[in-house]
């Protein structure tokens, strides 16, 4: 069975920074790539991030390019996403979800998801 657990959400201002991680505890963490989703109020799901099994590709969705990393450590079985240059626009629960399918930017491609941590960037 497959868990997953975010950590490091919390309040910010404008232009700040923050870096989630996403703990895994999954028999063979480096079979799968690690993802991560966002959903704010009203809004359905939608893609930030994915990284390989290895960590050498990643895929971003646009409008968090370039403010946004993604990466992980296959010998911490964990993932990261650090958050640079924050805007009230990325005010979301941040999801972190395992697929087998490498680099899939659609949510139904994923088969294993945490429980979400808030993120809240103030104007």
């Amino acid at each position: 069975q497959v868990q997953l657990v975010e950590s490091g959400g919390g309040l910010v201002q404008a232009g700040g920074s923050l870096r989630l991680s996403c703990a895994a505890s999954i028999r063979a963490f480096s079979n799968y790539a690690m993802g991560w989703f966002r959903q704010a109020p009203g809004k359905e799901r939608e893609f930030v991030a994915v990284v390989n099994w290895s960590g050498g590709f990643t895929h971003y969705a646009d409008s968090v390019k370039g403010r946004f990393t993604i990466s992980r450590d296959n010998g911490k079985n964990t993932a990261y996403l650090e958050m640079n240059s924050l805007k009230p626009e990325d005010t979301a629960v941040y999801y972190c979800a395992a697929t087998r399918v490498q680099l899939a930017s659609i949510a139904s491609a994923y088969d294993s998801w945490g429980q979400g941590t808030q993120v809240t960037v103030s104007s």
